[in-house]
């Protein structure tokens, strides 16, 4: 059992893929709004654009098109993405 499904209660599918890549969250994410803000300041707009294509389960390949991003552009952002979403400064920020 993960620490995050302690904390599953109904999500937004952006709480639910931002909690899927958090490693260890203490407390509840923020509700939906809120969140956005938040992610808004501290991710580039590709990265925010990314989470929210993963969040909504479409397809990468059109944003990749939309963004002009190759496919290992889109690796490295996703990499750094995830390492953002686990950095304990951001993470308290996402949290109630």
């Amino acid at each position: 059992m993960r620490d995050n499904d302690l904390l599953d209660e109904e999500l937004t599918p952006l709480q639910d893929e931002v909690q899927k890549h958090i490693k260890k969250l203490i407390k509840p994410l923020k509700e939906e709004n809120e969140l956005k803000v938040v992610l808004k300041t501290k991710l580039t707009k590709k990265e925010f654009k990314i989470l929210n294509t993963w969040a909504n389960s479409e397809p990468i390949e059109p944003l990749l098109e939309r963004l002009n991003l190759t496919k290992e552009r889109y690796e490295e952002l996703s990499s750094k993405l995830i390492k953002k979403l686990n950095q304990e400064k951001l993470k308290q920020e996402m949290m109630i």
